[in-house]
Parts: structure tokens; C-alpha cells; sequence
């Protein structure tokens, strides 16, 4: 593997047309480009407000030279926010989104990403960190595993959205 290194920096308000285009990117592989509903001004609220309800991680390879900008592109980026594990007793961090675009694939910014969450993690006394993964992406799956991440195969994930959400919401 060929490894880059890659500044892994917290996302700032500048970031969110290219974490807006990566989260297209990212639905677009998933086959869940209809799902979308996230736009610049509701990522600018919701991850820069007054109350963010996430953070992001930026990886950005290339050189950082004065004048030298464009030749630093943004190769990925993480997703994440704090959950709490009761059993343990302690935060824990879920990694909603992981994404490293196409051409830097196979060059370690995943595990950047991942390394630099898992710091994070430990800085801020988590637990744990965790995710999901549709079943279907044998990429990633072989790629957490190789990482030491195990599947909750007892687990099941269910959601309430649209229509069955408000239906809840109203008993």
C-alpha cells in the first residue's frame, strides 16, 4: 500500500461545500443518493451553530506551501458524535460517516481518519468507538476487521423516519 500522510484537522465552516460534495459522493457508492437531503446551509446550522450536533474530521493530502494551496486536496472525512454506553458508564464515540474519495482509496487515509477518531476517543475518556457498515461492503468490512474491529452480529439497528416517526410522535 502506498501511504499518504495526510493532515487530519477539525472541519471549519470552509469545509462544507466539499463535506457536502463528499457526503454526495459517499450516498452515491452507497446507492442511497435518493436519501439525500443535507444542504450547505443546513450543514452550516446543524455542524457550526450555536449547538452542533456533530463534528467532523477533514484529511487533506498534499503540500501546504504559501501559493501552494491548490495542490492540497481534500481526500476524506469522519463524521462523528458522542453516544453513551450505559453499561459502561461512559461516552462513547459513533462514527456516522466515513468517506475517502476514489483516488485516494489504498493510500492510508482511512486509517488516518480512523487512527486520529480512536485518539480522540481515548483523549476525551470514551468507551468506545463504533459504526455501521451495510452488509453488502465487503471493502470496508475486510478493511474494519484488518483494523480489529468486530461485527455486532447480534444486533440489529431499527429506525423510525417520515410518516412512521410523526405517527409515534402523535401516541
Amino acid at each position: 500500500m502506498d501511504m499518504t500522510t495526510c493532515t487530519i484537522q477539525p472541519a471549519t465552516e470552509r469545509d462544507v461545500p466539499t463535506i457536502l460534495h463528499m457526503i454526495r459522493a459517499l450516498a452515491e457508492y452507497e446507492k442511497l443518493a435518493h436519501a439525500v437531503r443535507a444542504t450547505e446551509d443546513r450543514l452550516r446550522r446543524t455542524l457550526f451553530g450555536s449547538h452542533p450536533a456533530a463534528e467532523v474530521l477533514m484529511a487533506y493530502a498534499g503540500a501546504e506551501a504559501p501559493g501552494a494551496k491548490a495542490a492540497r486536496q481534500a481526500a476524506g472525512f469522519a463524521l462523528f458524535f458522542h453516544n453513551y454506553s450505559t453499561f459502561l458508564g461512559q461516552r462513547g464515540i459513533y462514527l456516522e460517516d466515513l468517506f475517502v474519495a476514489p483516488e485516494w482509496r489504498g493510500h492510508g487515509v482511512g486509517r488516518q481518519l480512523l487512527s486520529r477518531l480512536a485518539a480522540i476517543a481515548l483523549e476525551r475518556d470514551c468507551g468506545r468507538l463504533e459504526w455501521s457498515v451495510l452488509d453488502w461492503n465487503a471493502p470496508a468490512i475486510g478493511f474494519y476487521r484488518k483494523l480489529g474491529a468486530v461485527p455486532m452480529d447480534d444486533w440489529t439497528i431499527f429506525r423510525v423516519t417520515g410518516d412512521a416517526l410523526s405517527r409515534l410522535a402523535a401516541r
